[in-house]
């Protein structure tokens, strides 16, 4: 492992997709980083849980927002509104979709792989 390392999402390590939805994933020796895009009309219930066998998605997920918004409703009936500058942590069992008509793109430093 090389003390300083470098990568860019434009050359990702591995790029992941669904409808709606690309997270292209960068791997270093101690974890990884996500870039989560998720397109206008994106919704987890929808669009991700089908293929998961899950009603609700069961990753922790903590990140930052870089653009975009999206809305998230935990099993417990919390919920926030994020978008660009805002930092969250999201517990396993919610749903999430995108608000307006604005990619949302956030990245993600925990459930990068769990992504589909």
């Amino acid at each position: 492992m090389s003390s300083v390392e470098m990568k860019s999402f434009e050359t990702a390590d591995e790029v992941r997709s669904l409808d709606k939805s690309t997270v292209e994933i960068l791997t270093f020796g101690g974890g990884s980083v996500a870039r989560f895009t998720f397109e206008p009309g994106w919704k987890w219930s929808e669009h991700v849980s089908p293929k998961m066998g899950t009603p609700t998605c069961q990753a922790t997920h903590f990140g930052a927002v870089q653009s975009g918004h999206l809305h998230i409703v935990h099993e417990d009936g919390t919920s926030i509104d994020v978008g660009p500058g805002d930092s969250y942590t999201v517990a396993a069992g919610h749903d999430a979709w995108v608000i307006g008509d604005e990619p949302f793109v956030a990245l993600e430093f925990e459930a990068a792989e769990s992504y589909i």
